[in-house]
């Protein structure tokens, strides 16, 4: 039959067949639309909404331009390496800005964004805020005398240079924040060693994540085999004894290791007790390197066994077998034939520890103390202390291209179709 032929078919009720066809498809679409609506909706509201306002935040600048839009106008022929104050026309504007922004109590807002890249802004527009409003724009002047009067910063050339290098409504001032450099200047330098932070962290982070990832799968790799190989009824036994930390809420676990680790701990009271060590050379064993490394490994263990497990689960013991009656011995059994089998649960595990590691903040908050700093302790520092968002979101973007680097990494040289859960 041609299209022309179905074109020209008539139903019983006087429809064309293609027109009734075309809309019994398109309900059976909205059907299956209609069923994964729910999910679609939870993915956009809890992934993609919160990941688009971070990538925002980490870029957007509107603050400076929305408060002094006369300033910056005036600066905008004021050029950035000049060793001269801009003219006295750019300091009218200021004052003139400064006036309405406190009237509309938009100035602290100001001197917080500023605050960020160049200590002294709050100070600065505090004390504007005392004597600005009274100032008249036709009597009053000359205003900048009177600016750097009221505080020497407005007579600084670095002052000017700062609001000039942060007036567009869009920056890159956080990402470099984020790598320790700043464009405070008008160019892009690096930050003073005192104030350099954010790399030293991310390395640490890597590194650290890495050894907690090796250390699982050590350790997770000979209790993935037992639970493969024994009895069924052992088996369920120690996967029970597996999953017991699922049972117990993280902080407690967290908790628990810092009973156990610090000064007058557990460890350390055993070790006293038995002469291993003396009193006074008790071990350090929490707030630092040291005490995440072991509580982080303990915590994320069972991802790395899970894994590991469902994969030796479904290769067959007669493989083994066979390797040895043709004359290979247990480790060559074991080398040549069972571990080439197990590398998707090997890379399933390591990616899951690995990734979680990387953003996990309540352990290394409680056990890690200065030396065991993450980024996502610094991250949550700025979020809740300083308040500084388009910080927070540089560092979560870069954190999360890291990751996706990786998956790249990983598939590109393992594959990732090579992972299995399962």
């Amino acid at each position: 039959m041609t299209s022309t032929d179905a074109d020209s078919l008539i139903l019983r009720g006087g429809e064309p067949l293609k027109r009734s066809l075309a809309r019994a498809l398109f309900r059976q679409k909205m059907r299956a639309l209609l069923l994964i609506a729910p999910l679609l909706a939870f993915i956009v509201l809890g992934f993609l909404l919160p990941i688009g306002t971070m990538l925002f935040r980490s870029v957007e600048n509107a603050v400076v331009e929305e408060t002094l839009p006369l300033t910056v106008a005036a600066l905008a022929d004021w050029d950035i390496d000049s060793t001269e104050l801009p003219p006295e026309s750019t300091y009218r504007a200021l004052v003139a800005d400064l006036q309405v922004a406190i009237e509309n109590r938009s100035a602290l807002t100001l001197a917080r964004r500023m605050n960020f890249e160049t200590a002294g802004f709050t100070t600065m527009l505090r004390r504007a805020q005392r004597e600005l409003p009274s100032w008249n724009l036709d009597t009053d002047g000359p205003f900048r005398d009177r600016m750097i009067d009221q505080h020497r910063d407005w007579g600084a050339v670095e002052t000017w240079r700062a609001l000039k290098a942060y007036s567009g409504s869009l920056t890159t001032g956080y990402y470099l924040a984020a790598m320790d450099y700043t464009m405070v200047s008008g160019h892009v330098a690096p930050m003073p060693d005192n104030q350099s932070l954010h790399q030293m962290l991310f390395w640490r982070t890597a590194w650290m994540s890495g050894v907690i990832c090796g250390l699982a799968l050590l350790l997770g790799y000979p209790i993935a085999y037992l639970l493969a190989n024994v009895r069924e009824r052992n088996a369920n036994l120690l996967m029970i004894l597996v999953l017991l930390p699922f049972w117990t809420s993280l902080l407690v676990r967290t908790s628990s290791w810092k009973v156990l680790l610090q000064d007058q701990g557990v460890i350390n009271q055993l070790l006293v007790w038995s002469g291993v060590i003396s009193d006074a050379n008790r071990l350090a064993m929490v707030n630092n390197k040291f005490g995440v490394i072991i509580a982080m490994t303990h915590i994320l263990l069972p991802f790395m066994i899970l894994p590991l497990y469902s994969v030796m689960k479904t290769i067959p013991p007669t493989y083994v077998r066979a390797a040895k009656s043709l004359g290979a011995n247990d480790w060559t059994a074991f080398w040549r034939v069972y571990f080439p089998q197990t590398v998707p649960g090997i890379g399933a595990g390591a990616i899951l520890v690995f990734i979680m590691a990387v953003g996990y903040y309540i352990t290394p908050e409680l056990v890690g103390g200065p030396s065991g700093m993450f980024i996502s302790n610094r991250i949550a520092h700025q979020w809740y202390v300083s308040g500084n968002w388009g910080l927070v979101g540089a560092l979560g973007t870069i954190l999360l291209l890291a990751v996706l680097v990786l998956y790249w990494v990983y598939d590109k040289v393992v594959g990732i179709d090579n992972v299995k859960l399962g």
